[in-house]
């Protein structure tokens, strides 16, 4: 039997056999468009309803949001960088997601895009006024592209600790106490869709509304059927632009998976975790840091049980760099961290993941048992 001994140069931990990226093979999906109808510049704000606004700005405020408006139907949400609010949330019957809108770079490019898919520009409901076009992804999710008046103005910021390393000392005679308080949300970085039509959703929003693909993730045994998984960004060219801006993956059913926001550091994160702790809502995963993305994570659970995330220190990439191919698993969710749970998988059985699963496999769409059975085995990998 060979040895292969520890500091050779061809010496592979399971680690970086199971989770190191690779390029695309000849032939596949190159995750851009070649002439898109425009390009966004970033996610503006997701929507929501809630029968219970009261309690839903209760989370927030728990959560790190700041107020930018409300009304007896509407409470819109902040973090502290100017721009415009990171979430609404409408009076609804039920708690749901209702679908995304994304920042235009230009107000020309809603005219653009109203004579490409035959819809038209309105007025936009935000603070501060806008203009929008409303549109329908292949998923079935209202989508909104938005150009905004006015932007809120910043808020104070919550400052990250002076840290010492090794030899490089920054903070003396002063001892780090983070405040146990909040984590004070800086701005929505990225929302996480779950889709039965995950190739033809990928390629509307490569072709309409211009983003590009940072990394492929496909199930084992499948590649040859393409990918699965795509976490995809906004192009601004050379500017660098957030590892993922969306992310979506194949599954039996339709809906909003999470949504993340971006936090100062390591020790917002983490105090802001506390918090919610104390104050009796549910982790659903957390803390780690991711391997897409890069990014340090910490996911809660809303009193609806919509989860959402805090996050920090995400990749951030130009137009330039190429997707990454790597396999779908549980395993390959962080680089360090507990083990992903139940909870944040959605592994736990219920009626309406039966349903799901059944409609998928009855309906006309990409899911097919050989699909169904490599992701199972993926949740459990």
């Amino acid at each position: 039997m060979s040895e292969t001994r520890v500091g050779e140069p061809d010496a592979r931990t399971a680690h970086q056999d199971l989770h190191s990226e690779h390029g695309a093979l000849r032939g596949e999906h190159p995750g851009r468009s070649r002439n898109p109808v425009i390009k966004v510049a970033d996610l503006a704000w997701l929507e929501f309803e809630k029968p219970d606004l009261a309690r839903a700005e209760v989370f927030a405020r728990d959560f790190g949001f700041g107020i930018a408006a409300r009304s007896e139907r509407a409470l819109w949400l902040r973090g502290t960088f100017a721009g415009s609010p990171c979430m609404v949330i409408r009076r609804g019957r039920t708690s749901r997601f209702i679908g995304p809108a994304f920042r235009a770079a230009e107000r020309a490019d809603l005219d653009r895009l109203a004579r490409a898919t035959g819809t038209s520009v309105r007025d936009a409901d935000v603070p501060g006024g806008g203009k929008v076009v409303d549109l329908l992804d292949p998923s079935g999710f209202p989508v909104r592209v938005v150009h905004c008046g006015e932007e809120l103005p910043a808020l104070p910021e919550q400052q990250p600790l002076l840290l010492n390393f090794g030899t490089e000392h920054r903070r003396t005679n002063v001892a780090q106490r983070p405040p146990r308080e909040p984590s004070r949300i800086q701005r929505l970085g990225h929302v996480v869709l779950e889709t039965r039509v995950f190739g033809r959703a990928l390629e509307w929003y490569l072709d309409t509304l211009g983003m590009i693909v940072s990394d492929f993730l496909f199930l084992d045994g499948q590649r040859d059927r393409g990918p699965t998984m795509a976490f995809v960004r906004c192009d601004l060219g050379s500017v660098p632009a957030d590892h993922h801006t969306l992310a979506m993956h194949l599954g039996p059913g339709t809906g909003y998976v999470h949504s993340a926001y971006q936090v100062t550091d390591l020790d917002s994160l983490a105090a802001g975790g506390e918090y919610l702790k104390e104050r009796g809502y549910q982790r659903s995963w957390g803390i780690g840091r991711h391997i897409q993305g890069s990014q340090l994570f910490d996911y809660w659970r809303d009193p609806d049980r919509l989860m959402v995330e805090h996050f920090a220190d995400g990749d951030l990439f130009s137009c330039d760099v190429e997707p990454g191919w790597a396999p779908m698993s549980t395993s390959g969710l962080a680089q360090w961290g507990p083990v992903a749970t139940r909870d944040f998988l959605g592994a736990s059985p219920s009626p309406q993941r039966v349903r799901d699963v059944i409609q998928a496999l009855r309906g006309d769409n990409e899911m097919d048992p050989a699909r169904l059975f490599g992701l199972l085995r993926t949740a459990r990998s």
